[in-house]
């Protein structure tokens, strides 16, 4: 039979060596890269994607110096002892018939460390510390610690290096006037800015031979003011590939840029028209070096159409490979359907990585635990296999039961809906969220393959649970709206959120949305959206919402925002004082707020919920319950918290049945899809 994904699939011949098929797991820092004691894992990391038949893998950025350091005793490759404990790493890909290249990161003045170095002293905005110009001299002390992390790379066993050029880090640093103010032969024109990037390509070349892979990560869309224009970022790309650069990945906005570049309301493949843009440039001018594209390819079709249309020669997927280690094997096999999906969130790699955890994933709690989270196949003739009850087939419930049952236990799964899915139902309908959709067709098959019995429209009764003589009972029944008992909450204009997300019930145009959680949010940006119209935007309509245009047309290539209107007018209310949003997650949250911003959602906060009335929500703040406020609407909406559902738990644990609470169940303060699902895997785990 052919393969679905030809273009995908096919071997890429560099010359020197070949890849097994055109993907590349990108690089991402997960935090197993700073430390020693990390090693055995990130091993055992890097390994089980090898098996999984991707191509190429890159680590995560390791600094050439402290002075690139992203912060304090962050992951460095700066000596032939580091280069001995990269082995471990190395020869466990190998091992499994994988290749690896190690990504020579240097932050500049985006390190978090007082030892951050740029070309001129200018304060980034994510960072506290203002960098120390380099001179001269220090500058050529920073290409020879390029070159010699390149080649104790080499020597560590990796096939090859990623330097890093693009996200705003050092070398882009130098390439803009923006950050680059000097005005000596690293500065001024753009022949002297972009001399660093090209200086640091050749010398590794010449350090580490031809038969070395030598990636270069170029910024081929700055999106912030000022960034490079379309003609200088052509001129790089030819320059590097002259220099000696095997392929050029393509890197897309600064840390810094306003724009989102990968969080789930992205659309899929949204940048792959920079590559495709550049490939023509390269082509044109006797090039064929290859590229790579790369941002939001989260499925084996995206990836086949983005290679079939010519945008690229390989496409990039980092955090696809934390949802689905298996992602290229299963593709091959035809068993697209059995794809863990990345839903973009961030919850569980960035935001852990902004918060110095670790980095794993919210639909797949093994990534990065894979020494520690081990789900062993029970054996039989020991007689350990167990009748397990799981009530609930939401997020955690899922989680449990298709865990326990690839482990060997015999599951019954009982919801009391039509379909599994619990929240995550109403998660899928938020404009940006229909990605969460794929994460039920992930379990729906899964609970085909591990042969969980599935009890639909099913209210179990914990009578039944006890006359069915299950060993243990798993409670995954979720939550329910709190009541935040305001009068008028039960004249017929007030909904609860459960009532507009999934039930479709009318809402006016004049709408108060009560709470201003992670479901306030969710709420707002899903009213704001004109009805009947697909919540998922073009990726015209995308690009033309947030500014992006063609670099070479507009320096940088960003311009004012142009949202369309929206479809009601919301006010988002909370009770604390304080910015709205704050809990929501670190690399995410200002996503969500600018988006609400666009479209004109009022949001106010310190507020005391009075009264609910005909003509709208009436308001007091402060705990002198001052200026009182009409909020005039035509619908109230209420996202005020959850509670626990757990009514089984005491008849059940007064039968004597074991029995354990789960998600929303065991807690209900904030809706946690990344707590649920790894508190059921881990739980599974050990059952």
């Amino acid at each position: 039979m052919s393969s679905p994904y030809p273009n995908l699939l096919r071997p890429l011949d560099l010359g020197f060596t070949t890849l097994a098929n055109r993907v590349l797991m990108g690089s991402m820092h997960t935090g197993l890269e700073d430390g020693r004691k990390h090693f055995p894992a990130m091993a055992a990391f890097f390994a089980e994607r090898a098996r999984g038949c991707v191509g190429l893998i890159v680590t995560g950025g390791f600094a050439p110096n402290i002075e690139g350091w992203a912060k304090p005793f962050a992951g460095t490759l700066s000596t032939s002892g580091g280069a001995r404990r990269h082995k471990l790493v190395t020869d466990a890909v190998h091992a499994e018939g994988g290749k690896i290249a190690l990504q020579i990161l240097h932050t500049g003045r985006y390190g978090y460390s007082p030892l951050c170095v740029a070309p001129s002293r200018i304060q980034s905005p994510i960072s506290p510390f203002t960098p120390r110009a380099l001179t001269a001299r220090g500058i050529e002390r920073q290409i020879l610690a390029f070159v010699r992390c390149a080649r104790l790379a080499r020597e560590a066993g990796y096939d090859g290096v990623e330097v890093m050029g693009s996200e705003g880090y050092f070398i882009n640093q130098f390439l803009v006037t923006h950050t680059n103010h000097r005005t000596d032969e690293w500065g001024g024109a753009y022949a002297n800015r972009m001399r660093l990037a090209v200086e640091i390509v050749q010398r590794v070349r010449e350090a580490v031979g031809p038969d070395f892979i030598l990636i270069y990560r170029l910024s081929m869309l700055d999106l912030i003011p000022d960034g490079s224009s379309w003609d200088e970022v052509v001129m790089l790309a030819k320059a590097v590939a002259r220099a000696g650069a095997t392929i050029i990945n393509t890197g897309i906005g600064w840390h810094e840029a306003r724009v989102p570049t990968i969080a789930t309301s992205v659309p899929r493949g949204a940048f792959a028209w920079v590559t495709q843009k550049m490939r023509k440039e390269l082509r044109g001018a006797g090039l064929n070096i290859p590229l790579i594209t790369s941002n939001r390819i989260n499925m084996p079709e995206v990836a086949e159409a983005v290679l079939a249309e010519g945008c690229a020669d390989m496409v990039s997927m980092a955090r696809p490979f934390l949802a689905d280690a298996e992602f290229v094997a299963k593709a091959a096999a035809g068993r697209r359907d059995e794809i863990n999906t990345c839903i973009a969130c961030n919850q569980a790699c960035l935001d852990h990585t902004f918060k110095a955890k670790l980095a794993s994933c919210l639909v797949n709690p093994r990534a990065g635990h894979e020494t520690t989270l081990l789900l062993r196949r029970l054996d039989a003739s020991a007689g350990h296999r167990k009748r397990v009850a799981v009530v609930g087939a939401g997020p955690a419930g899922l989680a449990a039961a298709t865990t326990l049952a690839e482990r060997g236990h015999e599951v019954h799964l009982f919801e009391s809906a039509a379909e599994i899915g619990g929240q995550f139902n109403m998660a899928k309908r938020i404009p940006g969220k229909e990605e969460f959709s794929e994460t039920l067709r992930y379990f729906a098959r899964r609970i085909q393959l591990t042969g969980v019995q599935l009890h639909l429209s099913r209210r179990v009764a914990a009578a039944d649970l006890v006359a069915q003589k299950f060993d243990e009972v798993v409670l995954a029944t979720g939550v329910r709206p709190r009541d935040p008992k305001i009068p008028g909450a039960e004249l017929p204009h007030v909904l609860s959120y459960i009532d507009v997300l999934l039930h479709g019930r009318p809402v006016g145009a004049r709408v108060a949305v009560v709470g201003a959680g992670g479901i306030g949010f969710d709420v707002a940006e899903f009213l704001v959206t004109a009805p009947g119209h697909s919540p998922t935007l073009s990726l015209h309509e995308w690009l033309t919402e947030w500014g992006v245009a063609d670099p070479a047309s507009v320096r940088g290539g960003v311009r004012r925002a142009r949202p369309a209107p929206p479809a009601r007018q919301v006010t988002l209310l909370q009770r604390k004082a304080g910015k709205l949003g704050k809990g929501l997650g670190k690399t995410t949250g200002w996503i969500h707020r600018a988006a609400l911003q666009m479209k004109q959602v009022e949001m106010i906060d310190g507020v005391n919920y009075e009264r609910i009335t005909p003509q709208g929500l009436f308001v007091t703040y402060g705990d002198k319950r001052r200026d009182g406020q009409l909020i005039e609407c035509d619908t109230v909406v209420l996202c005020a918290g959850q509670e626990p559902l757990r009514e089984l738990l005491a008849p059940l644990k007064a039968a004597g049945v074991k029995t354990h609470l789960i998600g929303g169940a065991d807690e209900a303060s904030e809706l946690d899809a990344k707590r649920a699902i790894d508190q059921a895997t881990r739980l599974a785990a050990v059952m």
